[in-house]
């Protein structure tokens, strides 16, 4: 027997003593075998069927750290939960942890003491946590949700396209990439990015033969009805019930609950005591209905629920095949049942054109970034300037260092200050004396005010011949070693200007067709969803035709079990004409707010009740009630009526 084999033999030795299961799942063994041989390795496994052992399991053979990086701190806390009541050191790094949980968890790292440790993926983009992990073995990354390297992905996240690169700055031994939407164009944007050779893609397929897929076309006045129809004619189960906005949840969930049925709301807009409250509720089955934006189901992972209805149109098939793959994951036949209403359209185009930047505030934004070789920002000071939301600010970044304009020397904090336990001559008496000198330059650069020192950083640096890294390892020792505690603030990206560009606005015109073309992408995506709804032939085959995977007709869906039953015809598309609202206030509005109302795309936005910085700030707007007034108007007409209007218009800050 080779060594490999008796590797992945160990593996199922821990798959059944550590993690209780028999045997391994589809796709599961190749995986964990391309790991365990030093390679790369992507996964691209339907919702629920596994992904995570991926790493979990090797992360227990490996010799070093495994990184996990995951957008969703939810599953973060779920999964950390699971393995460490299996005994598995695991931990997360992210914005909720306090101090004391924050520090335990630095000291963990520093004394190897984790096997695997969760982040955030703009985590890698910080300077403390960087200074840390330098130099640490890192047997292996695992990037979840890594369609969101993928431009051509339903979920893009500027922050993704960095990890590869962080990968090499790290020296990552090998990386796993796992997805449970990916076409065939995102899987190669995957595999490219990481390196993985195609003999390592692993992709299971997404065929999963208890699903029974429904379409029923309506008009939105009948879906109450509906639902509630459907809710009373099928036997009880565990029933997701998916809407597109917060306050359709609430009033979905109400409906249900004047009728008699046990159903409650779930969505970002609520306190997240009450969200907890409402899921551990569903998970129990003390809730058998929750009706849910998609902030509902990331790594929720329950093996029984009966139906997944979506009330409204979901956003393109990558949401839908996710959100419809929460069911029957215990393998028994479950219903998910789409309410195809024509006029969904509007509402979801609104939000996607929602994100396009303002062709004046991305030139203003391209215009400071590249003005001098260095720029240090703050994202959310760019956000507010210009009103962009952080994604889109994020986006534009990189777009611009991918281009080569710029190189992004990370985030840094401005405001380094630190308190310390013991008299500064006694901790320096506690170290060798070439560690002596340059405690004195720190001490001597930093000035004190009662309790807490202030570090003047280009001074130590002139003084000493150390760079900022030397400074953080200093002062993070300090703080191991309980001689002090390290306080930053501030935190801020530095920019550097690679190459001057010959004429910077036909750079933003160029950036803003970027935007554009993703904008259109995401429309016919959505159209995409009404050609699944309106088609006459089997709805498996048409989804998984998406995702580059052939089957002959399911045989269990609505249409191949009623073949001879015409497909009902879907409703014409409905909207409201924009003159039918009364919008006479609005000159008068967008004048007391300058900043939040000046150009035609932010009224537009506003006026459909797309939130954005300047909106929803201290004194913006967003209370008032035209605020979403013409939220069921096409965005095209809304924003052709704010450009007609000739309203004041200041300029964007240069």
């Amino acid at each position: 027997m080779n060594h490999h084999s008796a590797t992945v033999s160990h593996a199922r030795e821990i798959l059944n003593a550590r993690f209780g299961f028999s045997d391994f799942r589809p796709g599961q063994e190749a995986v964990i075998s391309s790991l365990l041989a030093g390679r790369s390795a992507a996964a691209i496994f339907p919702t629920g069927s596994g992904k995570s052992l991926c790493y979990q399991l090797p992360a227990l053979l490996l010799p070093g750290l495994t990184l996990v990086v995951s957008p969703l701190i939810a599953l973060m806390k779920d999964q950390i939960d699971v393995l460490q009541a299996r005994g598995i050191a695991a931990a997360r790094l992210d914005s909720s942890l306090d101090e004391e949980t924050y520090r335990r968890v630095m000291d963990d790292l520093r004394e190897q003491r984790l096997k695997l440790l969760y982040v955030a993926p703009e985590r890698l983009g910080n300077e403390r946590f960087l200074a840390l992990v330098a130099g640490m073995r890192i047997s292996l990354l695992a990037v979840d949700e890594a369609h969101c390297i993928s431009a051509w992905g339903h979920n893009f996240r500027p922050d993704y396209l960095k990890l590869s690169q962080a990968a090499k700055d790290l020296a990552v031994e090998r990386v796993l990439a796992l997805t449970a939407t990916a076409t065939p164009a995102v899987v190669k944007d995957m595999a490219e990015a990481f390196a993985i050779a195609s003999d390592d893609v692993v992709n299971t397929g997404f065929y999963r033969p208890n699903l029974e897929l429904r379409v029923s076309p309506c008009v939105d006045e009948q879906r109450p009805q509906m639902l509630l129809e459907r809710l009373q004619a099928r036997p009880p189960g565990p029933t997701i019930v998916y809407v597109t906005l917060q306050r359709q949840a609430e009033e979905c969930a109400a409906h249900l609950r004047r009728s008699g049925l046990s159903a409650q709301a779930y969505h970002a807009g609520m306190a997240a005591e009450e969200r907890v409250a409402v899921q551990n509720a569903f998970m129990s089955g003390s809730l058998p209905i929750i009706c849910a934006t998609i902030a509902f189901g990331m790594g929720v992972d329950k093996a029984d629920i009966r139906y997944v209805y979506h009330y409204h149109l979901a956003k393109g098939f990558e949401s839908y095949q996710q959100e419809i793959g929460r069911a029957g994951r215990d393998g028994k036949s479950s219903i998910c049942e789409l309410f195809a209403c024509a006029d969904d359209c509007t509402i979801l185009e609104n939000f996607v054109y929602g994100d396009t930047p303002d062709a004046k505030a991305l030139a203003g934004l391209v215009n400071e970034v590249l003005a001098e070789d260095t720029c240090d920002c703050a994202i959310y000071e760019l956000s507010r300037r210009y009103d962009l939301r952080s994604l889109v600010v994020n986006t534009l970044l990189t777009h611009l260092e991918l281009d080569g304009w710029i190189l992004n020397e990370g985030f840094y904090y401005s405001d380094i200050r630190f308190a310390l336990h013991q008299d500064p001559e006694a901790i320096i008496a506690q170290y060798p004396q070439r560690q002596q000198g340059y405690l004195q330059q720190l001490f001597a650069a930093s000035s004190c005010k009662k309790k807490w020192w202030t570090l003047n950083l280009p001074q130590l640096e002139a003084s000493s011949g150390h760079g900022r890294a030397v400074a953080m390892r200093a002062l993070e020792h300090l703080q191991q070693q309980r001689q002090g505690e390290l306080h930053m603030a501030g935190y801020r990206l530095r920019l550097r200007r690679t190459r001057q560009p010959d004429d910077l606005s036909a750079l933003a015109d160029q950036l803003s067709a970027r935007f554009l073309q993703h904008e259109q992408r995401e429309i016919e995506r959505l159209h995409g969803m009404l050609a699944y709804a309106q088609d006459s032939g089997c709805r498996t085959q048409h989804l998984l035709a998406y995702f580059g995977e052939s089957i002959p007709p399911c045989g269990h869906c609505d249409r191949c079990r009623e073949p001879d039953i015409p497909a009902p015809p879907m409703p014409a598309r409905r909207s409201h004409s924009i003159q039918d609202i009364d919008l006479a206030a609005f000159p008068a509005l967008a004048a007391c707010h300058p900043q939040a109302l000046a150009q035609p795309r932010q009224q537009a936005r506003f006026l459909c009740g797309i939130s954005s910085p300047a909106t929803s700030g201290r004194n913006g707007p967003r209370g008032h009630p035209l605020f979403a007034s013409c939220a069921q108007v096409p965005f095209a007409q809304v924003l052709d009526w704010c450009s007609q209007q000739h309203l004041p218009m200041p300029e964007h800050p240069a």
